[in-house]
């Protein structure tokens, strides 16, 4: 179980520095199309190119991850990687974090040891099939319903001439694409769990091919959300959501349970908790930290990100001279998708 752990942590890791790296060599490079010219382009950036292998490395991880260990073990884990690109940030991109980021990494990390503690390797002798078909008309239903109830709130929006951070296409957005996420890993999953069972070799490929077509779509809707919302709102709901129905779905269309042992189920319980209120709290901190007194929030910020305000331009300081890239945490694990975060 920890060989999984391990892998997973590598894996998230590997996606989501691998995906800043690639953001950040696309800086001077131009936007990316299958010209010879273009390609050669970013074949040739040292640091895209990094980002990218890294990216691909993570997915394998991922991959042999869930191989080995329950979805309900790998997909809460996965969702630490924001923590672990947090700390990367801090180091590499010498990005300003609060007392509070510190606080939720801090939660995530024993959430990930609770569910390392809490998981136990679970052999599925047969895929409840009758399920199946229930699961896929869940989902479908759930998304008729979420797109109706967000068709309605634009009409709404439209006739009222409202303005404003559209909360509700937010949340929907976020909801969808993390629900495709949490579907994308259970389809893997399934595919080797088919394949131990004696399907035909062929059962693995297909069932890749398929998650990879929900996480597609997931970054379609996730793409949406952020182009009209905000960050902070769109990755919490995409990051729950994908954990929970990453969860959920694999109770019922692999049979998954929680552990029976009553010390095993608290620690599994009590990870699942810790790692989502630390996403949460990592995707929010800033907001948070604004509404608390004065003296907390002095006391919740660093001593780094008083310097950096200090140096900030439009200072008695002045400006660097060297133009450097700012990427706030908040956002940083959504940087593949075009983003314009409201007020």
């Amino acid at each position: 179980m920890w060989e999984s752990v391990a892998l997973t942590l590598a894996g998230t890791a590997g996606n989501n520095i691998g995906k800043v790296l690639q953001k950040k060599g696309t800086h001077i490079l131009p936007p990316l199309s299958l010209k010879l010219k273009v390609v050669k382009a970013y074949a040739f950036n040292q640091l895209w190119i990094s980002g990218f292998l890294m990216d691909m490395c993570g997915a394998a991880l991922m991959l042999t991850a869930l191989s080995q260990a329950p979805v309900s073990v790998v997909q809460p884990i996965a969702g630490c990687g924001l923590a672990i690109l947090c700390v990367f940030s801090h180091f590499y991109l010498k990005e300003v974090m609060n007392g509070l980021d510190w606080v939720a990494i801090t939660l995530a990390g024993l959430g990930t040891i609770g569910v390392g503690v809490g998981g136990e390797e679970q052999k599925v002798d047969q895929i409840p099939l009758l399920n199946i078909p229930w699961l896929v008309l869940s989902v479908v239903i759930l998304f008729v319903l979420l797109n109706t109830w967000l068709h309605m709130y634009k009409k709404q929006r439209r006739e009222q001439e409202l303005t404003g951070p559209e909360v509700i296409e937010e949340i929907i957005y976020g909801l969808e694409s993390g629900i495709l996420f949490g579907i994308s890993s259970v389809i893997s999953k399934m595919g080797f769990v088919m394949s131990e069972m004696g399907f035909p070799k062929l059962v693995v490929p297909a069932a890749i091919s398929c998650s990879v077509c929900c996480s597609a779509i997931g970054f379609v809707y996730q793409t949406r959300g952020l182009k009209h919302g905000r960050a902070i709102v769109v990755s919490t709901c995409t990051s729950v959501a994908s954990i929970v129905s990453g969860v959920v779905a694999g109770m019922i269309a692999l049979d998954e349970h929680l552990p029976k042992a009553p010390t095993a189920r608290f620690f599994l319980l009590l990870g699942w908790f810790f790692i989502i209120t630390g996403v949460i709290l990592l995707v929010s901190s800033t907001r948070l930290i604004a509404r608390l007194p004065r003296p907390v929030q002095k006391f919740l910020k660093s001593n780094m990100e008083r310097t950096h305000s200090i140096r900030r331009p439009g200072s008695a300081r002045g400006k660097d001279p060297i133009p450097t890239t700012t990427i706030h945490t908040s956002s940083l694990h959504l940087l593949t998708s075009p983003t314009k975060e409201k007020a």
